[in-house]
């Protein structure tokens, strides 16, 4: 039930956390969660169930080991590899791969700047392709505030994205 998911796990822990070996030990901890949870299950949307307890898992590990006011570094071989187009090597000219991982950097730099509701709702609907229904479940909250979110993550994230290209 779970293996199915620990991918989708991994890149919620993160998008959350900041750093793969962050994200390692949250995945690690939301396993074990999940393992002591098991019983709990009643059914239906397994990937959402699972990825309710990863977020849960990020957000204690964040307040045990980040204090509010640090500023995350970023993973950069992580973003590079996450980002890496393995399926056009041919195409791929240092030029183009050099505006790609540029490209990424700034996605990922707007996407991180957000604030944490917003984060996890942009990362669960449009990297991991959660529907409404399966992100309000994740997240505890209501449709209409998973919508709210997700329109302000994307307009901030734009903006973001608009303001670097206008900066440079």
């Amino acid at each position: 039930m779970v293996v199915p998911h620990l991918d989708d796990a991994f890149a919620v822990a993160r998008w959350l956390t900041g750093t793969r070996a962050d994200a390692e030990d949250v995945v690690q901890d939301a396993c074990l969660r999940v393992f002591r949870g098991i019983g709990g299950f009643a059914g239906g949307n397994a990937r959402a169930w699972v990825l309710t307890i990863v977020r849960h898992a990020a957000y204690s590990w964040l307040r045990r080991n980040r204090s509010a006011a640090l500023i995350m570094v970023k993973d950069l071989e992580a973003v590079e590899r996450v980002h890496a187009d393995p399926a056009d090597p041919q195409h791929a000219t240092p030029e183009t791969e050099l505006i790609a991982k540029a490209d990424a950097a700034r996605l990922e730099a707007a996407i991180a700047a957000l604030p944490a509701p917003f984060k996890e709702t942009l990362v669960l609907r449009d990297i991991q392709g959660l529907g409404y229904r399966e992100i309000a479940l994740a997240s505890e909250v209501p449709i209409g505030t998973v919508m709210s979110r997700l329109a302000r993550a994307r307009r901030r994230a734009s903006g973001s994205l608009q303001s670097g290209i206008a900066g440079h």
